[in-house]
């Protein structure tokens, strides 16, 4: 009987990791053994992280990064990788550095390299960056902010509900990292793009989205074209930021889950 193939699901800024529940007993029940550990000093539910957002503050993307690697050494195996917005640019560093047999990034945050930032991303983060000490401080959205930023595309009764449940501080040095990774030959917003023996790569962008616009992940894309390992995209053209989390999560999984089988995985 073969091994099932860990998953190991990443959330981004302002999602508690178990926000990917719903994704967990989907994969679970097609035959992987999936997890969701959330970010260095998360805690376990969302109502205690609300309660103790210094436990979240100060973590940066290279912090992060570490922090999943060492759960990948602990594995058996390499596993495959889904990560949503911050969690997605983790997945892609994690698979450029060969720790993992593919990963899905989903609205993946902007890695080093990729110029295009559309108004709305700025607006999104607008929350982070108004105040410099934002840097070392972990930043809550309020509902209205998190309409903007995820929940643009469903219906905005849907989004107060998704923000109610799910909703977390986030540490801001993530954002101040990544906006100025252009500008630092070390930034750790910097992918191995030019890996050419990592797994498989799955983009996905959402047409709707704010934070993460469709520019973006296609300026994502073009930074692979040096890289002769596979790398796709997808995009689901009526979706926004929240799409790993609103009423229609089910498709995206199922893409997900359909592109990994169509690479045997």
């Amino acid at each position: 009987m073969m091994t099932p193939i860990p998953v190991l699901f990443i959330h981004g800024l302002w999602l508690h990791a178990s926000s990917w529940d719903a994704w967990t007993e989907l994969f679970r029940a097609e035959g992987y053994a999936p997890s969701a550990p959330g970010w260095p000093g998360d805690p376990d539910t969302v109502a205690e992280a609300r309660a103790n957002p210094e436990s979240i503050a100060d973590h940066g993307i290279d912090d992060v990064v570490e922090h999943y690697a060492g759960i990948i050494r602990g594995l058996d195996q390499p596993p495959i990788l889904v990560g949503h917005s911050f969690g997605g640019m983790i997945a892609q560093k994690l698979l450029g550095q060969d720790l993992a047999a593919a990963a899905v990034a989903v609205d993946a945050a902007q890695i080093k390299g990729v110029l295009p930032l559309p108004l709305s991303a700025l607006r999104s983060t607008l929350p982070v960056f108004k105040n410099p000490a934002n840097r070392h401080r972990a930043v809550s959205l309020t509902a209205a902010q998190f309409r903007f930023a995820f929940g643009n595309a469903v219906s905005a009764e849907e989004s107060d509900v998704l923000f109610e449940r799910w909703a977390i501080p986030a540490p801001g040095k993530p954002l101040f990292e990544a906006a100025a990774a252009n500008f630092n030959p070390h930034s750790p917003a910097k992918v191995a793009t030019g890996n050419a023996h990592r797994g498989p790569l799955l983009l996905m962008t959402g047409g709707k989205d704010h934070t993460v616009p469709e520019s973006v992940t296609r300026a994502t894309l073009k930074q692979y074209r040096h890289s002769q390992a596979v790398t796709d995209i997808t995009d689901f053209p009526e979706k926004g930021h929240s799409l790993t989390i609103d009423s229609g999560w089910r498709e995206v999984a199922d893409t997900a889950l359909a592109w990994l089988r169509s690479h045997s995985l």
